[in-house]
């Protein structure tokens, strides 16, 4: 196996740099991606065959945190409802529990993500309740159960209180 030293530098920081790029794009499992790029760095014959430990992999651990954050935004964007990419607030809440372990293991600080996660959630909600009174949308989008959703409205620091009134009857019975 290659020394990381013995790899030109500047074509190492491409061979990252297009790693992270493809876990920055990947679906809806960046950490698959993650796995991936560690193969073809280190064991795949077409790959650089790297020694673990001899590179710095630290950027394509930010990518999937970012891939993660941008994934949980994503299904609390009333834009999307309608579309094909739109998985709705359960995917966002599996998202949260994946993006949180990921963080726990890899040293990642979620505080910001949980703020922005939560005006986010609290803004989807507030549209949500909006649209359905006025007419503008005929069904709730929420496909999670009124429980699921005070769990994670919870562990984004939302307050029971202060979600939109009514807003466990749009709530899935599960």
């Amino acid at each position: 196996m290659a020394e990381a030293s013995q790899v030109v530098d500047e074509e190492l920081e491409q061979i990252l740099d297009e790693e992270a790029f493809m876990i920055l794009h990947s679906g809806e499992t960046p950490e698959i991606a993650y796995y991936s790029s560690r193969h073809f760095l280190f064991e795949d014959v077409d790959g650089p065959r790297l020694k673990p430990g001899s590179v710095d992999l630290s950027r394509l651990k930010r990518a999937v945190f970012e891939r993660y954050r941008k994934i949980l935004l994503r299904d609390m964007n009333p834009a999307f409802r309608d579309k094909r990419i739109y998985r709705g607030l359960a995917r966002s809440i599996a998202n949260w529990q994946r993006l949180k372990t990921f963080a726990l293991k890899e040293g990642f600080n979620i505080s910001e993500v949980r703020e922005e996660a939560a005006r986010h959630l609290a803004s989807f909600l507030e549209n949500e309740v909006h649209e359905l009174k006025t007419g503008s949308r005929k069904a709730s989008s929420i496909n999670c159960s009124w429980q699921e959703l005070k769990e994670f409205a919870s562990e984004l620091g939302i307050d029971r209180s202060t979600l939109p009134e009514g807003i466990e009857n749009l709530c899935q019975n599960t």
